[in-house]
């Protein structure tokens, strides 16, 4: 094998979390009595996490304290509904099956709140992902190098042994701020030709694609 660690992003790429994202994001508009987004305004606002999303959803102009009360209306909702429509991308479960038979150490790194990432990590990855981090107060999040550093550090793995898997700009960038490739994958919150012009060198258009990286 390439790379002994494989380092995933979550939202877009091993999971489609599009739906739940979208509901929460307009329940929070509808309690603060903003206009509603749709979902592929949302789609484009995703990559840096719940605190820039919301700000990317809210009206322009408004307060502070309308900005704080849109993104707890948003975490509230989204602690109970985050697993109502979401699902795994179609190949994912056997990809990663496979690489954890194969002897890969397998991490999430993403910038969505840190209890839904585990959570959904139970869910859906508990036999085969070791390491999942979200975000935190601790941890500046992507594309910074620190989140993956740390899930990097808890899988024991060296950095050079490692490789970035992800759907956005966002992806890319981290991927290069922590000094590793990154494989962008085409079926996430990203189009083929959006990842091109972000400058993606290795781009999977289906889960198995992936191997042909690691």
């Amino acid at each position: 094998m390439k790379y002994g660690t494989i380092i995933f992003d979550l939202d877009g790429t091993l999971l489609n979390t599009l739906d739940d994202l979208a509901a929460s994001v307009n329940y929070a508009m509808r309690a603060l009595g903003f206009p509603e987004r749709t979902t592929d305004e949302v789609r484009r606002f995703i990559g840096n996490g719940v605190h820039i999303l919301i700000r990317r959803a809210v009206p322009d102009g408004i307060s502070e304290d309308e900005y704080r009360s849109a993104y707890e209306a948003f975490e509230r909702h989204y602690a109970v509904h985050n697993r109502d429509k979401t699902a795994v991308y179609d190949g994912i479960t056997e990809l990663l099956s496979e690489l954890k038979a194969e002897g890969h150490r397998l991490a999430i790194v993403s910038n969505k709140i840190d209890f839904a990432v585990q959570a959904l990590r139970e869910e859906f990855f508990s036999d085969v992902v070791d390491v999942a981090v979200g975000d935190s107060e601790d941890t500046e999040n992507k594309p910074a190098p620190d989140m993956v550093y740390k899930a990097v550090r808890k899988l024991g793995s060296a950095q050079d042994d490692c490789i970035y898997v992800g759907d956005t700009d966002v992806d890319l960038k981290t991927a290069a701020n922590a000094g590793m490739p990154c494989v962008s994958v085409s079926w996430g919150f990203r189009s083929r030709e959006e990842l091109e012009g972000y400058g993606a060198s290795m781009i999977a258009d289906t889960p198995s694609d992936i191997k042909r990286f690691v």
